[in-house]
């Protein structure tokens, strides 16, 4: 993993709060006291705007933050176009979405050194970066940490799930280090490297090209529970003073292009604001239930959110499926089966999901678009009928996601001629035999 001598507060690591106004610096002295934009700032840093909403969005939408830099980010030389590789962002250019139900093995590890950028590739999603709406979903598989290469993305905020190995995320405006059972979110624009301190690492992207992701309302929840704010953590400031040869890679309408740069861009010695990337322990997520009957709808796991202009409805939803306990009486307790006006696309990160016992692994996915049947497989069901359920169970040693959309998931052609892709996976409902007796209730 290549070594960033990046220069911090060693007093603390992180600030805690989602979407909270920060304020953090390197060097004492560093931020400016009582405005943003002095005539000189200190130490002869430049101040950088980084807006990630519009000027004039309401205060508790707007997000920006101030950057106080060695140079500022229009310092590199020009861009020159490298290809898409296997990425898709706009998805009114995909075959033709089939209404199956659709699942995938695991990526297999590359067999060439490829870092955390060139291990994508695009296997489904909906809408178009161009014109800021939808998401991507990408897998990704990687064996070499960006050596003097840095990214980002001008398309959207990536939601970064981890399903093996650590990744070490030095951006603009500090250090993420995150592992499976973790996420990070890394806004539209803030440039980043990736190491991989296993020396390998594999797992999915969420592309976000709309609404900022943020918090559910709780309603009659109430005022704690799902993921709570304090939880969330933001890096402090860590600045990296090198110069050499260096790429900058950008993603702009699902094109990669890469510019030449004498500098590393991880020169950011102070910044305030609340545009910036964020860490969250999935393990810290407090599970809400039912204790008394019924398997209530998958809305209580709801962690992250990107909000549409219909009161509601998301964009995306992000949820999980961690270790909890079932306390239902008489009652199917893994999910039912069911259609859905949206679409939902799984991932694995560790362990069974409870509700297919076979085939579905970590690092694999599934997609089950809007209206298509699904639910557990037969042997789940068949063990599920006829547990006990006058005691709780305990969920243990899981943690499953979705990525769900009010709009149509579209599967890229890679996703829908890879080898990964189950041509059996219909065969886990087959076994669902007909139980019917019109003489016996």
């Amino acid at each position: 993993m290549p070594t960033f001598e990046t220069h911090t507060d060693a007093n603390q690591h992180y600030q805690s709060g989602f979407a909270n106004d920060f304020a953090t610096e390197a060097l004492p002295g560093a931020l400016p006291i009582g405005r943003n934009s002095p005539q000189r700032a200190a130490y002869g840093l430049y101040a950088e705007q980084l807006s990630g909403s519009a000027f004039t969005a309401p205060r508790a939408h707007n997000r920006r933050s101030w950057l106080y830099r060695i140079r500022p980010a229009a310092v590199h030389k020009p861009f020159t176009q490298i290809g898409r590789g296997k990425l898709v962002a706009n998805f009114a250019e995909v075959p033709p979405t089939p209404p199956n139900q659709l699942r995938w093995d695991p990526l297999p590890m590359p067999a060439a050194p490829t870092d955390f950028i060139d291990g994508w590739v695009t296997m489904a999603g909906n809408g178009a970066a161009e014109s800021m709406t939808g998401c991507a979903i990408h897998l990704y598989a990687a064996n070499r940490s960006m050596q003097d290469r840095f990214f980002y993305n001008a398309d959207g905020e990536l939601l970064i799930v981890p399903q093996q190995g650590r990744l070490a995320i030095f951006t603009e405006l500090g250090k993420l280090d995150i592992e499976p059972y973790e996420i990070a979110v890394i806004p539209r624009g803030v440039r980043f490297a990736v190491g991989l301190p296993d020396g390998e690492a594999r797992g999915y992207v969420c592309e976000n090209f709309g609404a900022l992701l943020q918090l559910p309302d709780l309603g009659p929840i109430g005022s704690n529970g799902l993921a709570n704010p304090r939880d969330f953590l933001t890096p402090n400031a860590a600045y990296e003073d090198r110069e050499g040869k260096f790429e900058l890679v950008t993603k702009l309408n699902g094109v990669l292009w890469r510019a030449d740069i004498g500098h590393s861009p991880l020169d950011v010695v102070a910044w305030h604001g609340n545009y910036a990337p964020y860490k969250y322990d999935l393990r810290h997520f407090n599970t809400i239930g039912s204790i008394s009957y019924d398997h209530p709808d998958p809305s209580i796991f709801l962690v992250l959110q990107s909000p549409s202009d219909t009161p509601g409805v998301d964009t995306i939803d992000f949820v999980i499926f961690p270790p909890r306990w079932l306390a239902a009486e008489d009652t199917f307790r893994p999910p039912w089966f069911h259609r859905n006006v949206a679409s939902e696309f799984m991932g694995l990160v560790h362990g069974v999901y409870d509700a297919k016992a076979e085939g579905f692994v970590p690092g694999g996915a599934s997609l089950h678009n809007c209206m298509s049947g699904h639910g557990p497989d037969a042997e789940t069901f068949e063990k599920a009928s006829k547990s006990d359920t006058s005691k709780p169970a305990k969920v243990d040693a899981t943690m499953a996601f979705m990525f769900e959309t009010r709009t149509l998931i579209k599967p890229t052609q890679f996703a829908l001629e890879t080898a990964q892709l189950q041509a059996n996976y219909y065969e886990c409902w087959q076994g669902l035999t007909k139980h019917f007796n019109p003489e016996q209730r």
